[in-house]
């Protein structure tokens, strides 16, 4: 080894990939590292300059590598990945090296959110509210724009939000600034080692917080609270029964899972000065995020609904809770990720009951499993092969029944049976409804 040319390694060569690959071609401690990109795709390209071990043999050897960078896509778990540590290999990734270089650079104000699900639609909000305000704010992360991109843009009075995944969280030892945990419940268990596991890495975005730092998490809420109480950072706990500046009926996006990750972003920002009459304006201008919950089209007065972004039973479960007195056909299923469906069960049980839930139309690989997680309910369970047969059914199933009501397609699953992503998917949801309401896909 101390021969060899010193090496350096990238595992994944998507988004973050290729944000670690620029950030990292210009910093001189890599000037003379050999850079090498491990992909398991064979369709990846190698840029200019760049080595690559692709294929399915794309981690033999990591031991060999100075320094590896992970994708969030790729675990830090992975038993070669853990044996290269063992044998010395740094390991890092984007979010580690942004909150290095961040740090080092500016003494700005960077927060991070986090929890099993809503990150996107807070941390959206936050970024609003606070831009709303006249602040200089990035938003990135999870959510779509790798964090080392921003790092030229940012300076001391810059607010940095990120969201924050478990993989993003599982070896960081920097906590942000203002720490942000929304509910958590089980999730990615065909991922994380175990549930455990998966909490451990929520924990570490307050973990490592100092005095001066602070965490809001929901008072109400088991694990959020329980992670909130990691690190030495200031204790908000946020209850929002207790909350009075506005009304979930005020709002335009839909249901109280939604209402209450906005009262959590406005507590944030009320503790970073913004003003009560901007951020009451920015709330209410909020339409969300698409494939959340997303209206889509209504014909025959029956409405279509895209929560494709749902890939956990219990948001499934959150999105029934956010009709009332309506009509409802759902259509889930796609990749288990080791979950039960219980809370779905609990859902549609109760709905039943109220007879505001007739029939759920069942897609995808896991289709069986969600099957037997709610047969024992009066529900009339259909299947279909694809998610036109399944949109047209549902569709179908309302219009003799009831003649209205909602279409709502919330998987609570992953998608990669039948999709590219969850986005791929409520895309092609879309484009369904649009056509059965007689609208143009352009």
């Amino acid at each position: 080894m101390l021969n060899e040319t010193k090496k350096v390694a990238i595992i994944g060569l998507g988004r973050e990939g290729l944000a670690i690959l620029n950030f990292i071609k210009k910093q001189k401690e890599f000037k003379n590292f050999e850079i090498w990109v491990l992909d398991k795709s064979t369709k990846v390209k190698l840029p200019k300059g760049v080595k690559g071990q692709i294929g399915e043999n794309y981690l033999d050897n990591l031991e060999h590598f100075e320094y590896i960078f992970r994708s969030p896509g790729f675990h830090y778990m992975e038993p070669r990945l853990q044996k290269a540590i063992k044998a010395g290999v740094k390991v890092s990734s984007a979010t580690k090296l942004f909150f290095d270089y961040a740090k080092k650079k500016h003494p700005l104000k960077i927060i991070g959110v986090t929890g099993t699900k809503g990150k996107g639609t807070t941390s959206t909000l936050i970024y609003k509210i606070l831009k709303g305000s006249g602040k200089k704010v990035f938003l990135a992360g999870n959510i779509g724009t790798p964090a080392l991109n921003i790092l030229s843009k940012i300076d001391k009075k810059s607010y940095v939000i990120l969201e924050l995944s478990s993989f993003q969280l599982q070896d960081l030892h920097t906590s942000p600034d203002i720490a942000v945990v929304l509910e958590m419940f089980p999730d990615h268990q065909d991922a994380h080692k175990n549930l455990k596991e998966y909490y451990s890495a929520k924990a570490n975005i307050t973990r490592h917080q100092g005095a001066e730092d602070q965490v809001f998490f929901f008072g109400d809420q088991k694990q959020s609270k329980v992670t909130g109480m990691f690190g030495a950072g200031k204790k908000n706990p946020v209850l929002p029964q207790d909350f009075n500046m506005f009304d979930p009926s005020e709002l335009t996006i839909r249901g109280a899972h939604n209402y209450r990750n906005v009262v959590m972003a406005t507590l944030v920002s009320l503790a970073l000065k913004v003003p009560k009459e901007k951020i009451i304006k920015s709330v209410k201008n909020f339409t969300g995020l698409e494939h959340r919950m997303e209206f889509v089209c209504k014909q025959d007065s029956i409405s279509f609904f895209d929560d494709s972004a749902s890939t956990n039973p219990h948001t499934t479960a959150a999105a029934l809770r956010s009709f009332d007195n309506r009509n409802i056909v759902l259509i889930a299923g796609g990749v288990d990720k080791g979950l039960g469906y219980l809370p779905v069960y609990r859902e549609i049980s109760a709905l039943f009951k109220r007879h505001e839930i007739k029939s759920v139309v069942l897609i995808g690989e896991n289709k069986n499993k969600i099957r037997a997680a709610i047969e024992k309910t009066p529900v009339r369970i259909m299947e279909a092969e694809t998610l036109e047969e399944a949109v047209e059914a549902a569709f179908k199933d309302l219009k003799s029944t009831h003649g209205e009501g909602v279409v709502l397609f919330s998987p609570g699953a992953a998608s990669f049976d039948m999709f590219l992503n969850y986005a791929d998917r409520g895309e092609k949801f879309r484009k369904i409804a649009r056509q059965i309401c007689g609208m143009s896909n352009k």
